[in-house]
C-alpha cells in the first residue's frame, strides 16, 4: 500500500482520467442495514416538470444524492491521509474519498425491502392513484394496441405452422407484448437495436410487413438473410435492427460498441439492447455493464425478466434482487417497471432514452413480465412449471387486454372501429375460410367479436402462402458475402458440397437451386 499511495500521482498522470459524470441521484441506491443508518435509497423522478412521482409506485424518488455528479480526480499523494486525529479520517483513493472506519462492517448481501416496480396501470386497465407518466395521444396508443393484438396472431399463426412442419423452428412472444411494443414507440427510427430473440415486435412498430416475417421464417430468396439463418432470426438494415443471433447476451457488448460510435459521432441516437434473465447470467453482460458505464455510452440494457431462463427459475439464476440492482454495483442509473404495462414501459424507455442521449450514459431498465408460451417449438414448459401459473399470467395480468381497456376507456376504441375491421374481413371470406381450417382457435361466433383477430390472421396467412410458394435461395448463397474473392478453402467446399448432393439427390432439399 505504501508504494501505491507514494506512486499514485504517476499512475494518475499517465492515466490522464478526464471528469465526467459519475453515479447520480438517478441510480436506485439501497439502504443496507449493516451500514450507516444515514444511508438512504438515492433515487430521481421519472417524469419531468412539475409531475411528482409516488414512491409507491416508481423505482426512482427524490432524495438526496450520495455521490457527486462528477467522479473524484486523483491528487497529491502526501495529500490522501487526513489527520489522524480528525474523527472522520478519510482517503481520497483514485474514483472518491473513502472513509475509515475502526468497525468491522460487511455489506448486506441484499437490501431490507426490494427495489419497487414502477407501473400507471393496474390489472384492470385503470390509471394507478397519483401515478405519473409521459402523455401518449390517441394515433400512438390505437397504434400500440393494433400492434400488440398483430404480435400476437403472428405468433398464434406462426407457431401453428411449426407444428404442422411448414417451417422448422419457432419463438413466442406471448405475454411479452407490452415490452416489444411500448419500448418501440417510446424510441425514434433512429435508434440502433440488438435485439435478443424475442423482440419482433420492435420491427412490427418500424414497418416490417408481415410478409417479410414469413419471408424470413420460410428462408425463401426475398429473405434478407438468404436463408442463411434459422426462423425467427431477423435483421433489417433499413429499420436499424440488427439480425438476431442464437448465442445468448452477445449482443451486450456489442452495443456498447455501437453506442459509442454513436458519442464520438455526436450522434442524437442511442442504441437499445434486449436480454433476457438468463443473459444476465453470461460474462458478457457485466462485461457490458461495466464497459458502459466506464466508456459513458448512451446505451439502453433493457432485461425481459420473465420469470425462466427456458427451464431454470429466476430463483436459481441468481440470488440478488433481480437485474435491477446489478446497475449499480457497476455505476448504471437503473429502474424496474412492470413489464405488463404498456404505458409504464412506453414512460420509462422515453425518460431513459432522454437521460441515455442527454447525459451521456448508459440506463438498465428491469421489465418484470412473463412468458406465457413455451420458450420455443423445442420446449414443452408443463414439464417444469405448473399450468395454473401459466393460465393466471396469461388471463388475469394480460398486457394487451389491460392496455385495451385503457384505450377504449379514452374513447380512442369502439364498436365503429370493430365495425370497419369486421367489413374489412367479409371482404376476405375465402381466406378466412382457410384461417378457419388451419387454426380454428375459433367459433363462427367468435370471429365477429375478434375481427381484429381475424383480419391480422388472414393478411398473415395470405402472406404464408406467398412466402411458401417463392423460389429457395441458391446454393451458392451459402459461399458469398463474407469475402471479397473466396478463398481457395471455401471453392473447395462448394465444389465437394455439389458432388455429394449430385451422388445422393435424395438426402438434400430438392427446391433449393444447386
Amino acid at each position: 500500500m505504501a508504494i501505491w499511495f507514494t506512486r499514485s500521482k504517476n499512475i494518475a498522470h499517465y492515466l490522464n482520467l478526464k471528469r465526467y459524470v459519475g453515479v447520480s441521484a438517478g441510480i436506485v441506491l439501497l439502504n443496507h442495514t449493516s451500514l450507516n443508518s444515514s444511508l438512504q435509497s438515492s433515487t430521481i423522478p421519472l417524469s419531468r416538470d412539475n409531475r411528482r412521482t409516488p414512491p409507491a409506485a416508481t423505482c426512482f424518488g427524490s432524495s438526496a444524492t450520495l455521490f457527486s455528479l462528477r467522479r473524484f480526480e486523483s491528487t497529491e499523494a502526501e495529500k490522501r491521509l487526513y489527520d489522524y486525529e480528525d474523527e472522520y479520517q478519510a482517503l481520497d483513493f483514485p474514483g472518491g474519498k473513502v472513509a475509515f472506519t475502526s468497525e468491522m462492517q460487511f455489506i448486506s448481501e441484499s437490501a431490507e425491502k426490494r427495489v419497487p416496480c414502477y407501473r400507471v396501470l393496474d390489472d384492470h386497465g385503470q390509471l394507478v392513484m397519483g401515478s405519473s407518466f409521459e402523455q401518449v395521444s390517441k394515433e400512438a396508443a390505437v397504434k400500440m394496441y393494433g400492434n400488440m393484438v398483430t404480435l400476437q396472431i403472428m405468433d398464434t399463426i406462426f407457431y401453428e405452422a411449426q407444428r404442422q412442419g411448414r417451417i422448422s423452428f419457432y419463438v413466442t412472444s406471448l405475454g411479452e407484448e407490452a415490452i416489444n411494443i411500448a419500448s418501440a414507440a417510446a424510441l425514434t427510427a433512429d435508434d440502433i437495436i440488438l435485439p435478443q430473440y424475442r423482440e419482433p415486435g420492435i420491427l412490427l412498430w418500424r414497418g416490417f410487413t408481415l410478409q417479410e416475417f414469413a419471408n424470413q421464417c420460410f428462408g425463401n430468396e426475398a429473405d434478407y438473410g438468404k436463408g442463411r439463418q434459422m426462423p425467427i432470426h431477423y435483421g433489417s438494415r433499413k429499420h436499424n435492427f440488427f439480425t438476431i443471433s442464437s448465442p445468448i447476451a452477445t449482443q451486450l457488448p456489442q452495443a456498447v460498441g455501437a453506442a459509442y460510435s454513436l458519442k464520438m459521432d455526436k450522434k442524437d441516437a442511442c442504441v437499445v439492447t434486449y436480454f433476457g434473465d438468463g443473459g444476465s447470467s453470461e460474462g458478457d453482460f457485466h462485461a457490458s455493464l461495466n464497459f458502459a458505464a466506464v466508456m459513458e455510452a448512451p446505451v439502453i440494457f433493457i432485461c425481459r425478466n420473465n420469470g425462466w431462463a427456458i427451464s431454470t427459475p429466476i430463483l436459481e439464476q441468481f440470488r440478488s434482487d433481480g437485474v435491477v440492482v446489478k446497475g449499480q454495483a457497476y455505476g448504471i442509473r437503473s429502474i424496474r417497471v412492470d413489464g405488463n404495462d404498456a404505458l409504464a414501459v412506453y414512460s420509462a424507455v422515453h425518460t431513459a432514452r432522454e437521460m441515455a442521449i442527454s447525459e451521456q450514459r448508459p440506463i438498465l431498465v428491469e421489465a418484470l413480465t412473463y412468458r406465457v408460451g413455451h420458450h420455443s417449438t423445442s420446449d414443452d414448459s408443463t414439464k417444469y412449471r405448473p399450468a395454473d401459473e401459466i393460465e393466471y399470467w396469461k388471463m388475469a395480468r394480460n398486457p394487451v387486454n389491460r392496455f385495451r381497456k385503457w384505450v377504449e376507456k379514452n374513447g380512442w376504441w369502439s364498436d365503429k372501429d370493430e365495425s370497419e375491421l369486421r367489413s374489412n374481413v367479409r371482404k376476405q371470406v375465402e381466406v378466412g375460410k382457410l384461417f378457419i381450417c388451419l387454426l380454428n382457435p375459433f367459433s363462427s361466433g367468435q370471429l365477429s367479436k375478434f375481427s381484429l383477430t381475424c383480419y391480422t390472421s388472414m393478411q398473415l396467412l395470405q402472406a404464408i402462402q406467398v412466402a411458401e410458394k417463392m423460389e429457395k435461395p441458391p446454393l451458392v448463397d451459402l459461399f458469398t458475402d463474407v469475402y471479397d474473392l473466396p478463398p481457395s478453402n471455401l471453392l473447395e467446399q462448394e465444389r465437394l458440397l455439389k458432388e455429394t448432393i449430385k451422388r445422393h439427390p435424395q438426402d438434400y432439399p430438392s427446391d433449393v437451386p444447386v
